[in-house]
């Protein structure tokens, strides 16, 4: 401290300043992306993942009301996949029906970009089956 007093004045200034700097950091710093309490967080609502409020307000996609059931080879080496495209669910509603026409077949698959695809060639029990929901079901491709 000098003989006048003012060495106390600069190191208080200088944490002034500080604070000052680091809360200006704190409210520019990137979105949380995990969280040890709640695992993986939305970086748009900042919510987990499982609370996030941004994928409830994707919509239906509209169709023309018709579910396409088809057989696709392409870019699976061979292996032939049954998929299912215009069904109208949101995306938890595709998982779910995709989780039990898997178990109706005895056989694995996946949903991707809003198309359920089923290992193997099933279209005639899921064309059975999804009739049973109701929709108008027609079989594509060859």
């Amino acid at each position: 401290m000098d003989k006048d007093g003012r060495g106390s004045f600069v190191v208080n200034k200088f944490v002034h300043l500080r604070k000052k700097t680091m809360a200006k950091l704190k409210n520019i710093s990137s979105p949380t992306v995990y969280s040890t309490e709640h695992g993986r967080v939305c970086p748009a609502c900042n919510k987990p993942i499982a609370g996030c409020i941004c994928s409830k307000k994707k919509a239906v996609t509209v169709g023309d009301g018709v579910v396409r059931i088809g057989r696709e080879t392409k870019g699976r080496k061979g292996k032939g996949v049954t998929t299912i495209s215009g069904v109208p669910l949101d995306l938890p509603g595709l998982l779910e029906l995709g989780k039990a026409l898997k178990r109706r077949c005895g056989s694995g698959g996946t949903v991707k970009d809003g198309i359920i695809e089923i290992q193997g060639d099933h279209r005639d029990m899921l064309l059975e089956e999804l009739q049973k929901h109701g929709w108008q079901v027609k079989r594509c491709g060859g």
